[in-house]
């Protein structure tokens, strides 16, 4: 026997098995009863039996009928669970992706590489771009004010996130143009440890002491000159003369505007720079930009 039956019939179907109640079922629907009544006829002519029991004061199921209805409800479920993914999948596609930055991802290109794989994917997606105070390592992810972010590595609870590198930087060190080691090539950092630092806020956790470089001092604490929470603060404490600080070197052309010139150090770990997101967040949306960096900056 070869049927095709429609989630419409099998709605009509279940809502009357529900109610076994013809008008109940019809005012449920909201169709005519008469209307209703032929769609059940006309499902019991395609399925060969009859479904319902009519008599003048109720309506009761036929033994093909009860076998039917578990089948159709959870046929009706699956469907109504399978139409609100789409439209969640459909809202996910309209929505606009929150990217957090501590400093501009601006590095060869990367934003609009990054941008021209994702909206041919998601071409109704907006993306948004927000700007956070160094006070908050993660750009936004910790407090989900950012949707995915550019931040700079080590992570506070790096549990919690999951990132890829797109860039590792070699480390170097801004100085006022008029300091001694300002005439040097390259700086020693055994020769800064009793230099005065640019130091992040304490919020920055796992941040500020790699900024400080605290892991090649051999236990000699920083000195600390002024603490930066952006670039303008870092640029305006370097002209005067508050302390030197380390900085990736895709970052130098933000700070040396004239009064500060940076030098490549010796001794230290080269930076790394990355696109990270929650761990438990699994949003295509999210997934989908986070492959496009991949793809973007070859490391998918």
């Amino acid at each position: 026997m070869v049927m095709d039956v429609h989630g419409r019939d099998l709605r009509y179907f279940t809502a009357v098995a529900e109610e076994l109640h013809f008008t109940r079922a019809a005012e449920r629907l909201f169709i005519s009863q008469p209307a209703l009544s032929k769609q059940i006829r006309t499902l019991e002519r395609q399925l060969g039996a009859p479904l319902f029991v009519r008599d003048g004061r109720s309506v009761r199921l036929t033994p093909v009928g009860a076998a039917l209805l578990p089948h159709a409800q959870q046929v009706l479920a699956a469907w109504d669970a399978a139409r609100e993914a789409v439209e969640q999948a459909k809202a996910g596609q309209r929505a606009t992706l929150v990217v957090g930055m501590s400093t501009s991802p601006g590095r060869g290109g990367l934003l609009p590489g990054i941008r021209s794989r994702f909206t041919d994917a998601h071409p109704d997606a907006r993306m948004k771009l927000r700007q956070v105070s160094w006070e908050d390592p993660t750009a936004g992810l910790a407090d989900g004010s950012s949707d995915l972010a550019f931040i700079w590595l080590p992570m506070p609870d790096p549990d919690r996130y999951t990132w890829v590198v797109v860039a590792q930087e070699p480390r170097l060190v801004a100085l006022p143009e008029e300091h001694p080691l300002a005439a040097r090539d390259v700086v020693d950092f055994a020769d800064l440890l009793d230099e005065p630092f640019l130091a992040l806020p304490p919020s920055a956790g796992a941040l500020r002491d790699y900024w400080l470089a605290t892991d090649a001092r051999d236990g000699r604490p920083p000195v600390v000159g002024a603490e930066i929470a952006s670039t303008e603060e870092t640029y305006e404490a370097l002209v005067d003369g508050r302390g030197v600080c380390l900085l990736a070197s895709g970052n130098a052309p933000l700070i040396t505007l004239g009064g500060v010139v940076t030098r490549p150090v010796r001794g230290i770990s080269p930076s790394q720079y990355a696109l990270a997101r929650r761990a438990d967040d699994h949003r295509p949306l999210v997934l989908d930009y986070v492959r496009a960096c991949r793809q973007a900056t070859g490391r998918s």
